[in-house]
């Protein structure tokens, strides 16, 4: 009979695995008992800590629901059909209530809201109703609400006119900022300040802040003419002119000819013409050519 011979690797081979084996569940225990320490250690029971593991896996699935959802287009119907059923039971834009009007077109305010008529009150595009209507010239700013159960509430923030500003072609309304209102007539413009020159419409917020250096003189002052990009011409009510030198140097020439003003009554005298472009001088002129006498800024008479 032939004898079997058995190979020792296999005895072996048992050996090894029973060892990885052991070393596993040792590990395994080990890693439990510290994971079992740590939850032991932090100030909840075993059921809250099943609550909390409960919830956790409840939020993580509505996540992934709302994920899926929102990739099919379900919130968007929802709320469209939502926005049916508010329309169905009245709430809709039936009436549209504006304030704030006084100068400017009412009309043309209707008209920029004239798309949400009938609209389910849910669905208008509050800030998309306000973007349209700042685009109206008139308009400074507008706040869009909704009073329910029928209404769209707009109330209107108008510009303030200003100046007139004389184009190549009209007479345009404009306000401090030089934002251009609607044209206007030579008739109605009548005893406006009237702004001209090429390039002037940038320049009248720093127009105005010349004009705030003497105020008292304001109300005397009929036009300004922006000259060669650089400096300010005014003509007075008198139709005297005063030229005024560039730069930062125009708010102290206007300050110091208010004064001189105050001391040898300038307007509405002799002089037609009053140039101060030369610093510490005024070079008067008359009808008949340059006037008798110099004046220097310190109102003495050279």
């Amino acid at each position: 009979m032939a004898k079997v011979k058995r190979k020792p690797t296999g005895v072996r081979r048992s050996a090894a695995t029973r060892s990885r084996n052991q070393k596993a569940r040792a590990a395994r225990q080990h890693t439990s008992g510290l994971f079992d320490r740590a939850m032991t250690a932090l100030p909840f029971t075993e059921e809250q800590w099943h609550k909390f593991f409960l919830s956790a896996i409840i939020v993580a699935g509505l996540g992934i629901a709302w994920t899926i959802a929102s990739f099919a287009g379900l919130p968007e119907i929802a709320q469209t059909e939502l926005a049916k059923s508010a329309s169905r039971s009245g709430f809709e834009v039936r009436r549209v209530q504006v304030s704030g009007v006084k100068r400017m077109n009412e009309q043309l305010v209707y008209e920029r809201v004239l798309a949400e008529q009938d609209q389910p009150m849910p669905l208008v595009d509050l800030n998309g109703v306000r973007e349209r209507l700042l685009d109206l010239p008139w308009v400074a700013d507008a706040r869009v609400s909704r009073q329910l159960p029928d209404t769209l509430k707009i109330d209107v923030v108008e510009r303030v006119p200003h100046a007139v500003l004389r184009k190549p072609d009209r007479l345009m309304l404009i306000d401090r900022q030089g934002h251009e209102l609607e044209p206007i007539s030579a008739a109605k413009a009548k005893g406006m300040l009237l702004i001209e020159g090429p390039g002037a419409a940038r320049q009248v917020q720093e127009l105005g802040r010349l004009l705030d250096a003497a105020p008292a003189l304001k109300p005397q002052i009929a036009a300004a003419e922006w000259v060669g990009n650089r400096r300010w011409n005014l003509t007075f009510k008198t139709g005297q002119l005063l030229a005024l030198p560039e730069g930062d140097l125009g708010a102290p020439a206007l300050v110091k000819f208010a004064q001189l003003d105050g001391m040898h009554r300038l307007i509405g005298g002799k002089p037609v013409a009053i140039d101060m472009r030369v610093p510490d001088r005024a070079y008067l002129r008359c009808e008949d050519g340059p006037c008798p006498k110099l004046t220097s800024l310190n109102g003495k008479a050279d």
